[in-house]
């Protein structure tokens, strides 16, 4: 005998049962699998490497913009070094220049060879003047070479020793006076004494008082000039030269 088995008879409602439900599964699926794509593509763009911009068109813009700010115009330069030399030379060249003229012996009057002797108010001295004024031995003061103080010295017969003395002491710089009642240079400070010539005769001064020759000019002026030759107190060489 054989059997024939049909396969069992599914009823309508059951059926439309089963296709909403194969509806939904495959709207589910669907629906994953948007998700699941969306999160793989952020994903991916999460990760994609940086865009690559060109460095060294980046630094070199730099460099030139940096260049155009610190460019400094040269001839600029040069003019603010100038004015700082010659500010500097000007400073230096005020404090030098009396420095160095105060070595440097006053000049000369009249261009005859000598320095006129002065008086105490810095005037000119005239030979005849000053001889009318003064009596034979008469040892006074002038401003001599390099403004020391000088002796003029009028002989007894009325006129100048043809030299003026240097009044500063060789001993410590003290001006010597001069002594009539002893005929001689007698310094205060230290006891040191000199003849009438300058030479020593008590010490402590080691040398005699500096020699200046002495001249009248054409004018009457009264001048002094240096003494180089030799010293007649002593026969040996000037040691103020």
């Amino acid at each position: 005998f054989f059997f024939f088995f049909s396969p069992p008879t599914i009823p309508t409602s059951n059926r439309r049962t089963t296709k909403t439900q194969s509806l939904s599964i495959s709207t589910l699926t669907m629906k994953l699998f948007s998700l699941m794509s969306m999160a793989l593509f952020g994903s991916a763009a999460a990760f994609a490497p940086a865009p690559v911009t060109n460095t060294r068109t980046v630094v070199s813009t730099n460099m030139a913009a940096a260049e155009g700010e610190l460019y400094i115009d040269q001839n600029r330069r040069n003019l603010m070094n100038l004015i700082l030399v010659g500010s500097a030379a000007v400073t230096v060249g005020g404090l030098a220049v009396p420095y160095i003229l105060f070595f440097v012996p006053p000049g000369t009057g009249g261009g005859s060879g000598g320095t006129p002797a002065k008086d105490a108010l810095g005037n000119e001295i005239m030979a005849k003047e000053y001889l009318a004024s003064k009596k034979p031995g008469d040892h006074s003061l002038a401003q001599g070479l390099k403004g020391d103080a000088t002796y003029l010295i009028v002989k007894e017969d009325g006129t100048f020793e043809n030299y003026g003395l240097n009044a500063v002491c060789t001993h410590l710089g003290c001006v010597v006076p001069w002594s009539a009642a002893n005929n001689k240079f007698m310094c205060p400070c230290h006891g040191s004494q000199y003849a009438p010539t300058g030479a020593v005769v008590r010490g402590p001064a080691p040398l005699p008082l500096a020699l200046a020759h002495l001249d009248v000019d054409e004018s009457g002026k009264i001048l002094f000039s240096p003494w180089t030759e030799t010293d007649f107190r002593t026969d040996g060489k000037p040691w103020w030269t």
